[in-house]
């Protein structure tokens, strides 16, 4: 099959969607526990961003688990399969001149090491928001972790599946940040990839 597949070139690249955009385009990867704080963090950065006049989109596993990866379940190889979709997205965004931000709990190494490399390093921001388990317990806004406790629900990170802690993100924000000081930290990290 993919000896069938040929690429066509467009007349439209990258580099004139971003100077149409007036930024660069590039992936922000928020990683952590359930409940650690990853998607209502980017969504702050996000508002920043648009604020700012830069051209976004967001994904996180709601909007990605409702739609393209339905299919999937919470297994090793199925976590892998949705960290693979959500990087070939990703891709397609960072392509169209978008700054993506991508909001999932990735517990594997392997898996985030793989979005580095599809997007590429270049393009590739990664931020760890380390809540501790008994914090993202406590919060439980989804329930899950109870649920989880009571058998109802396998594979759940950090209860009855590993968490990976990442071993070098480009920013880490802890349970101790407020919202406003992690937007702030992150901000000052990616300033020099919007130019």
């Amino acid at each position: 099959m993919s000896n069938n597949i040929i690429p066509h070139t467009y007349k439209i690249s990258r580099t004139e969607r971003q100077k149409l955009h007036g930024h660069s385009s590039f992936l922000i990867f928020f990683t952590g526990l359930s409940g650690s704080g990853k998607s209502t963090i980017a969504n702050a950065v996000e508002q920043r961003l648009h604020d700012n006049g830069i051209h976004t989109y967001t994904l996180d596993g709601d909007n990605i688990r409702s739609g393209i990866n339905k299919n999937l379940s919470f297994s090793p190889e199925d976590r892998t399969e949705n960290i693979r979709r959500i990087s070939e997205i990703s891709k397609l965004f960072i392509d169209a001149g978008l700054v993506v931000l991508a909001a999932f709990v990735a517990p594997y190494e392997k898996d985030r090491k793989a979005i580095r490399h599809v997007v590429g390093t270049e393009n590739y921001v990664e931020v760890f928001v380390n809540t501790s388990l008994e914090v993202c317990e406590r919060r439980d806004v989804k329930g899950l972790y109870a649920k989880a406790r009571r058998g109802e629900i396998s594979n759940m990170t950090g209860i009855s599946a590993p968490y990976e802690t990442p071993k070098s993100p480009h920013v880490e924000v802890t349970e101790n940040n407020s919202i406003e000081e992690s937007v702030e930290m992150i901000y000052k990290a990616i300033e020099k990839h919007l130019k």
